[in-house]
């Protein structure tokens, strides 16, 4: 058994930045479409970050590397589709220099690939990063399709289970959760599926690893929904306006903390 240390969070913090402005340096008038092929700052920076945490740092850290074009082809289209999903946006750069969700969606995109290469810790110190960025909570374990949109963001959680499919949009404090917080849940799958095309709004709380919510299907906002849904669904909730007046109105039920 390796012997792990936990990296220091300052540099997994300026690796993870330094990944970001080789993949997309926005700041640069002479924004290269391609992975710069000079890595051996990166290299190292990875190399530091991963010492003590697998068992063959030097072939953990090729992969990583040799896989980041492919990993940016995937980022581009998410931008892509961000900026088409969003009449608020001006430019897709605007998009991946501003965006925090797409940094989120970026350091999930990392942080997943490390951990599909069985790399301790790092990879949740990468989406705890993200969090306290964004205020988004991806688990690096998580399964989410390309392209993906996150709008606005802040407060969005997506467990470590919950499957997502492509051309998936989901919006500020929307939770894709477990039912259970039981420990002896952790093996077994426990958040939810979410199918290609669907929209989730604002707000609405998706909990259950058997939970499936079909292709082309829309969430309204404040939903809570713990059963499966057949794919080009609409839920929602329907309000009620009562217009009080003078004459014949009962005051709501008021509860004082």
């Amino acid at each position: 058994m390796i012997n792990i240390t936990i990296p220091n969070q300052k540099a997994v913090e300026s690796t993870i930045l330094a990944i970001f402005d080789l993949l997309f340096p926005v700041n640069h008038p002479d924004t290269n479409p391609e992975v710069p092929q000079d890595l051996n700052d990166l290299q190292q920076k990875m190399l530091n970050v991963l010492s003590g945490l697998t068992e063959d740092k030097e072939a953990v850290c090729r992969q990583f590397l040799a896989q980041l074009p492919e990993i940016r082809k995937v980022l581009v289209k998410d931008a892509d589709f961000m900026f088409e999903s969003d009449p608020a946006a001006t430019e897709v750069i605007e998009v991946i220099a501003i965006y925090p969700g797409f940094f989120a969606l970026f350091c999930y995109r990392i942080a997943h690939f490390l951990a599909g290469l069985g790399v301790n810790f790092l990879p949740r110190m990468i989406a705890e990063y993200a969090h306290r960025i964004s205020g988004i909570d991806i688990h690096p374990l998580a399964s989410i399709g390309s392209p993906f949109s996150i709008d606005h963001g802040t407060g969005i959680v997506i467990g470590a289970t919950a499957v997502i499919g492509k051309h998936v949009k989901i919006y500020q404090g929307v939770t894709l959760g477990a039912l259970s917080v039981e420990k002896s849940t952790a093996a077994i799958k426990r958040h939810p599926s979410i199918e290609d095309h669907c929209v989730l709004y604002a707000g609405c709380t998706i909990l259950g690893g058997e939970t499936v919510v079909g292709r082309n299907s829309v969430i309204g906002g404040n939903v809570w929904l713990t059963s499966s849904i057949a794919p080009f669904s609409v839920v929602y909730h329907k309000s009620e306006i009562l217009v009080r007046n003078h004459h014949n109105f009962q005051e709501p039920v008021n509860f004082i903390i």
